[in-house]
């Protein structure tokens, strides 16, 4: 078989703090349409789309019940940056945006990277590896 496109359904409480979260971390909203259920981003050139639906919508769609991620997680999505220096301004962006920092920046390897959290607690991590 050949998967022609694959994007994340994410659960979310609020709509509206999703939105400002991700808008302000210079993501790109995906499809022009309001919905009352979801908004839809667009991440990196292959523009991988994460759509954020209502906890309750998307649990009674999937028939399944989504972790709760103040305790649990899910999965740690991984953000690309260019240098140390952009991953530190990633850094202090998140924080201002309303996210939480779960890991300080540290050195990884060759690399350098730190974890944050989005308002719904979703984990992300933003690398920076030589040559990537």
């Amino acid at each position: 078989m050949k998967t022609k496109r694959i994007w994340a359904n994410l659960a979310v409480s609020d709509l509206k703090r999703t939105r400002d979260f991700y808008t302000t971390l210079g993501f790109t909203v995906s499809g022009s349409e309001e919905s009352k259920e979801l908004v839809s981003f667009s991440f990196g050139e292959n523009n991988f789309i994460i759509n954020f639906f209502l906890k309750h919508i998307i649990e009674s769609n999937a028939k399944l019940k989504f972790s709760d991620l103040q305790s649990d997680n899910e999965i740690i999505f991984s953000i690309s940056a260019d240098s140390k220096k952009e991953v530190n301004a990633w850094k202090e962006q998140v924080i201002q945006a309303g996210g939480k920092v779960f890991a300080e920046p540290y050195e990884i390897g060759e690399g350098y990277t730190f974890g944050f959290s989005d308002p719904d607690h979703h984990k992300f991590n933003v690398l920076y590896w030589p040559g990537m």
